[in-house]
């Protein structure tokens, strides 16, 4: 069933964090090691979702904040104590931050869904200090040109979310225009650590032609 990205992600809220996800996994394995120092330095999660990055980075004693702009995914993240008191509910192109206001400025899996990917990214560049880092990750762009859709399974329904499928260099020059300074990209495929997921998911028959192709974009910035 083809939904829109909102409706999509409030049916998928309750069970986001409790099914396993190797796209999830493969993000998380490669992030880990680009988020960079982080005990005392203020995070900005746009498009946090179920707040499975902030509950990563607050853990390590890094300051969290935010923003999602479905209620549903809120309300998961709020069930988590720690994080009670740094979520807001906004479109990632207008968030209620000061400038200058964050030392990382993070937006995983939802560049696809926004329909003004520019004005988006010149927001997480007005919220990031100078000298600090704005990170992007997504679906990469060919597995969408493989036939990859960003789709969900609750029971015995399949449900598949309206997306847009920037491209590389669509993300890439998103960041020029709003004057960061490119860093370095990452194009990632599954592995040997995300196999058992898909075992999990019965579906260990698609592993060895999914994992050659690159599964996962993810764009490092530096804010000037």
């Amino acid at each position: 069933m083809l939904v829109s990205a909102m409706e999509g992600h409030r049916l998928w809220a309750p069970v986001y964090d409790s099914k396993p996800n190797p796209l999830l996994a493969l993000e998380g394995r490669v992030l880990r090691e680009l988020l960079g120092p982080i005990p005392q330095r203020r995070f900005l999660d746009v498009a946090c979702g179920t707040g499975r990055w902030m509950t990563y980075v607050h853990e390590r004693g890094g300051i969290v904040f935010g923003a999602d702009l479905c209620a549903e995914m809120l309300v998961e993240a709020h069930r988590k104590a720690v994080l009670r008191g740094t979520l807001v509910m906004a479109d990632a192109g207008n968030l209620p931050f000061r400038s200058r206001f964050a030392d990382v400025s993070l937006c995983s899996f939802a560049a696809g869904y926004l329909p003004n990917l520019d004005h988006a990214v010149a927001e997480l560049a007005r919220v990031t200090r100078t000298g600090g880092k704005v990170i992007i990750s997504d679906l990469h762009p060919e597995g969408v040109s493989n036939g990859w859709t960003r789709s969900f399974r609750l029971g015995p329904a399949h449900y598949e979310m309206q997306h847009f499928a920037p491209s590389v260099d669509r993300l890439r020059n998103a960041g020029e225009r709003a004057k960061l300074r490119f860093q370095n990209q990452f194009d990632t495929c599954f592995g040997p650590q995300e196999r058992p997921l898909f075992i999990e998911l019965g579906k260990e028959r698609q592993f060895a032609q999914v994992s050659a192709i690159p599964a996962v974009w993810i764009g490092v910035w530096a804010k000037p």
